[in-house]
Protein backbone atom coordinates (compact mmCIF):
# COMPACT_ATOMS: atom_id res chain seq x y z
CA UNK A 1 0.00 0.00 0.00
CA UNK A 2 2.76 2.42 0.90
CA UNK A 3 4.49 1.92 -2.44
CA UNK A 4 1.28 2.66 -4.35
CA UNK A 5 0.68 5.78 -2.29
CA UNK A 6 4.21 6.99 -2.85
CA UNK A 7 3.95 6.57 -6.62
CA UNK A 8 0.56 8.25 -6.66
CA UNK A 9 1.87 11.21 -4.64
CA UNK A 10 4.90 11.70 -6.90
CA UNK A 11 2.70 11.70 -10.00
CA UNK A 12 0.38 14.21 -8.34
CA UNK A 13 3.39 16.46 -7.55
CA UNK A 14 4.59 16.32 -11.16
CA UNK A 15 1.19 17.28 -12.53
CA UNK A 16 0.82 20.12 -10.01
CA UNK A 17 4.21 21.53 -10.98
CA UNK A 18 3.56 21.32 -14.70
CA UNK A 19 0.14 22.94 -14.33
CA UNK A 20 1.58 25.71 -12.16
CA UNK A 21 4.23 26.50 -14.77
CA UNK A 22 1.59 26.70 -17.49
CA UNK A 23 -0.62 29.03 -15.45
CA UNK A 24 2.15 31.59 -14.92
CA UNK A 25 2.46 32.24 -18.64
CA UNK A 26 -1.10 33.55 -18.86
CA UNK A 27 -0.49 36.25 -16.29
CA UNK A 28 0.17 39.72 -17.74
CA UNK A 29 3.52 41.34 -17.00
CA UNK A 30 3.47 43.73 -14.01
CA UNK A 31 4.11 47.38 -14.81
CA UNK A 32 4.94 49.61 -11.87
CA UNK A 33 3.16 52.89 -11.25
CA UNK A 34 6.28 54.88 -12.15
CA UNK A 35 6.65 52.99 -15.43
CA UNK A 36 2.98 53.62 -16.26
CA UNK A 37 3.49 57.35 -15.68
CA UNK A 38 6.58 57.38 -17.90
CA UNK A 39 4.71 55.58 -20.67
CA UNK A 40 1.78 57.98 -20.39
CA UNK A 41 4.09 61.00 -20.55
CA UNK A 42 5.84 59.60 -23.60
CA UNK A 43 2.48 59.14 -25.32
CA UNK A 44 1.58 62.74 -24.54
CA UNK A 45 -1.36 62.03 -22.25
CA UNK A 46 -0.37 63.18 -18.77
CA UNK A 47 -2.41 61.25 -16.16
CA UNK A 48 -3.63 63.40 -13.28
CA UNK A 49 -5.22 62.34 -10.06
CA UNK A 50 -8.16 64.10 -8.46
CA UNK A 51 -6.01 65.40 -5.58
CA UNK A 52 -3.61 67.17 -7.93
CA UNK A 53 -6.46 68.81 -9.84
CA UNK A 54 -8.13 70.06 -6.67
CA UNK A 55 -4.84 71.54 -5.43
CA UNK A 56 -4.23 73.35 -8.69
CA UNK A 57 -7.76 74.70 -8.87
CA UNK A 58 -7.40 75.89 -5.27
CA UNK A 59 -4.21 77.72 -6.18
CA UNK A 60 -5.96 79.53 -9.03
CA UNK A 61 -8.74 80.83 -6.75
CA UNK A 62 -6.23 82.05 -4.18
CA UNK A 63 -4.15 83.85 -6.82
CA UNK A 64 -7.14 85.83 -8.15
Amino acid sequence: MNRKKKVKDTIKKWTKRSNAKNRLKNKPKYISKAEREKLALEEGAAPRSGAEESLESGDETNAS
